[in-house]
């Protein structure tokens, strides 16, 4: 049995140093452990909007204004330098700022006025962005199978058709129009209505044939991407930065932007409904549309050009049917593009919360972070609603950790007696192993019993971790003191030096294990999880922190009832 705990602490230790190195590779730009190759940053700064849509490489076209048809039927990108004179329309409301482009009538930059930047924190989020740093739009289109027929798409100069600018007192809406005509008679309207206190944006699109002859357009609604993780994110938070993909059968399917370079992307491609989205730590953008009605789902890694640096895109195509010569027809849109607020996202489209990743413990953190909200809604501070959250947890499992610091004093009371027996018989293996079995059934000691409860908790434990770490209401939230951000590094490394001292408290209270390496390990573990802990949120070092005191203050409780006294 001692053997079998030894070897669990061993992996356990092993483990976390391998995710320890493997995290700082990824941080430095160096290849995982575990394959793929380190995620391609941005090579050059970003143009007017113009990605191509998801499609295989294509050659680039000689004209930006009527770009030819790539494979798949998408937009190519233009690879000379030379664009299209574009205005810059900037539309203000409470929440945001966002900067529409005339080429393309483009979304190419998102300001979130009430989130803070983490690496600058006078800044405001930029969530879509064209810089030297970022490239990252929402692009829509048209485009169709039909041989030598041009449709308007997101490479073509529009006119601005609108003069609001700004959300005025006590309107609750503001709409910015854009208009284009392409040679072969259709026309396209394009409008963006942003609302008071809202992340989404009604998108509409008005077609009308102007030509001679009937087309068959489709509807294209992209992201468009760098493959870069956010700036100033930790490769020790494991979130996850990309596509996903969304439908009533497959569900919420992220896809990796090296599966995307490799051309191995594996999503649904068809469906008559679901919804496409970018993902990022606490933030994400997404195109939803109503109804049952069907749709396709590309992916494409789109090289550097003039204009712009490598990128990715997901899309949704959606057939609009025929239009015949004078007709008309309108679509309607949603984009989403702002924090990940659970409980908003899960109103917008079925499935929209599970941008906010969980991990594998969703069933658990979902719950638990139902738990977190109600009881923030009675504190009022994010900091003490954590604390309140892990005392909860202790009461519920106080029983179940009661039994496994009973067994823990108990070994700890039979350890002298361990030790002598492994000098006594070091060359009898065997032997020492009965003897060792005849003491713990005598003294009614399982050796397993301290590790047992905890299994059975960790999962819980895991789960809160990842509702912390997932969590935008900690962006920006203060504590109490010199916390006043939890999704941040503690300034002063108050917390994490706290959490380390707790956990070596912890150690001293356990009993002492018989062999010296693993008595050695047992005192390096903590120091060496102590370290990741410096690189955390204060929101999760303090979760952790909570926790260790808590069950500091049971098991000292306990070894004082069973007359257990300190080493």
């Amino acid at each position: 049995m001692t053997d079998m705990r030894r070897t669990l602490l061993w992996v356990v230790f092993t483990m976390s140093l391998v995710l320890l190195w493997d995290a700082w590779n990824k941080h430095t730009g160096q290849p995982s452990l575990f394959g793929g190759t380190p995620r391609p940053a941005a090579t050059g700064p970003a143009g007017p909007a113009g990605g191509a849509a998801p499609a295989a490489a294509v050659p680039a076209p000689a004209s930006v204004g009527t770009p030819p048809v790539a494979a798949g039927g998408m937009p190519a990108v233009p690879a000379a330098p030379a664009v299209p004179a574009s205005e810059q329309v900037v539309v203000t409301t409470d929440v945001v700022r966002a900067t529409f482009d005339s080429v393309g009538g483009a979304l190419v930059k998102l300001e979130l006025l009430a989130h803070r930047d983490l690496v600058d924190p006078k800044r405001n989020v930029m969530l879509f962005d064209q810089s030297a740093k970022r490239f990252y739009a929402a692009q829509t289109g048209l485009i169709t199978g039909q041989a030598g027929v041009a449709l308007p798409n997101h490479l073509t100069p529009m006119r601005v058709a609108t003069t609001e600018r700004a959300l005025a007192d006590g309107a609750q809406s503001v709409a910015v129009r854009f208009e284009a005509e392409q040679p072969g008679g259709v026309k396209l309207a394009k409008t963006y209505t942003l609302r008071r206190g809202q992340y989404t944006v009604g998108v509409r699109h008005e077609l009308v044939n102007q030509g001679a002859a009937a087309v068959q357009p489709q509807l294209y609604l992209q992201l468009a991407r760098d493959g870069s993780p956010p700036e100033g994110e930790s490769s020790f938070y494991f979130t996850f930065t990309g596509p996903a993909v969304y439908t009533e059968a497959q569900k919420f399917q992220k896809v990796d932007f090296k599966d995307i370079a490799k051309g191995s992307a594996s999503h649904e491609r068809s469906a008559d409904s679901g919804w496409i989205a970018m993902v990022q730590h606490y933030f994400a953008s997404a195109w939803l549309v109503p109804g049952p009605t069907a749709r396709e789902f590309r992916t494409a890694r789109v090289p550097a050009s003039g204009v712009q640096p490598e990128h990715y895109t997901v899309a949704m195509v959606l057939p609009l049917g025929e239009l015949a010569p004078g007709a008309s027809k309108a679509h309607e849109a949603t984009l989403f593009a702002g924090p990940q607020e659970e409980n908003k996202l899960a109103a917008l489209a079925p499935g929209l919360e599970l941008v906010k990743d969980y991990g594998w413990f969703t069933v658990l953190a979902k719950p638990l972070f139902w738990l977190l909200y109600q009881l923030h809604a009675v504190i009022g501070n994010w900091g003490w609603a954590i604390v309140a959250l892990v005392v909860l947890l202790k009461i519920a499992f106080y029983w179940l950790n009661a039994s496994a610091y009973r067994s823990m004093a108990k070994m700890k009371a039979v350890a002298p007696r361990v030790t002598e027996l492994r000098e006594r018989y070091k060359d009898k293996p065997q032997q020492m192993q009965q003897e060792m079995m005849r003491i713990y059934r005598e003294e009614k000691v399982n050796p397993l019993g301290g590790c047992l409860p905890i299994l059975v908790q960790m999962p819980f434990f895991i789960a809160l971790y990842w509702v912390l770490l997932s969590s935008v209401e900690m962006r920006n939230a203060p504590w109490i003191l010199w916390i006043e951000d939890l999704s941040a590094i503690d300034p002063w490394f108050i917390l994490p030096i706290l959490m380390t001292a707790s956990s070596l408290v912890q150690v001293w209270l356990n009993p002492t294990p018989p062999d010296p390496v693993q008595a050695r390990l047992m005192w390096i573990m903590p120091l060496a999880f102590g370290i990741m802990f410096f690189f955390f949120p204060a929101g999760l070092v303090l979760y952790w922190l909570t926790n260790n005191i808590l069950s500091i203050a049971q098991q000292w409780w306990i070894n004082k009832q069973l007359g257990v006294n300190g080493k």
